[in-house]
């Protein structure tokens, strides 16, 4: 539960989208949840500071059209009861910090949930994290969104998507041969 579910929320708002959206978002410390009415957020999340105060409480928002649900425990075990899932922000801390969050199994286990034409982003642009994404069997390309850092984008799709700068991870390995996804 971060910047990532509040921009999405941000986002439907602004384009006045008739939808309706499912957030999952696993988180091991409990302190952070609590803590999230707290932090001090841009201006465009004003209006979502009702559902933050009440998800740092009770770990769940629901309306008719949005359902957030904050899992306090481990990412790992919650992801295996999801399914069908559009977009995956894979937002841990680094693998430094929380290294089986990063792996080619986790990934893995995500796939599993997905549902046909998901989309799996994160920051974290490091040939280890892309090689484990990239070993289930994801095609991953390169986003600089305007005034922020590149990220990676992966699609359980294998035909090439212009929007996106594709990285070629079997040239990459071969170049790179001590370049090794990280596993459990």
């Amino acid at each position: 539960m971060g910047y990532n579910t509040l921009a999405t929320l941000y986002y439907i708002k602004l384009h006045k989208l008739d939808i309706k959206v499912n957030i999952y978002s696993p988180e091991f410390d409990r302190n952070l949840i609590t803590s999230l009415k707290k932090f001090n957020y841009p201006s465009e999340f004003k209006d979502f500071e009702n559902i933050i105060i009440i998800l740092s409480s009770h770990l769940v928002y629901r309306t008719d059209t949005l359902k957030i649900e904050i899992f306090n425990g481990d990412a790992r075990e919650y992801i295996k009861n999801l399914s069908n899932i559009d977009i995956v922000y894979q937002d841990a801390f680094s693998s430094d910090v929380n290294y089986l969050l990063w792996t080619v199994e986790y990934f893995n286990d995500i796939k599993k949930t997905l549902a046909a034409n998901a989309i799996i982003t994160t920051y974290s642009i490091a040939t280890p994290i892309r090689l484990s994404i990239y070993e289930n069997d994801f095609t991953i390309y390169e986003y600089k969104p305007d005034n922020s850092n590149r990220i990676t984008i992966a699609l359980n799709k294998k035909e090439i998507d212009p929007q996106f700068r594709y990285i070629d991870m079997k040239l990459k390995k071969q170049r790179n041969i001590s370049a090794l996804p990280l596993y459990d």
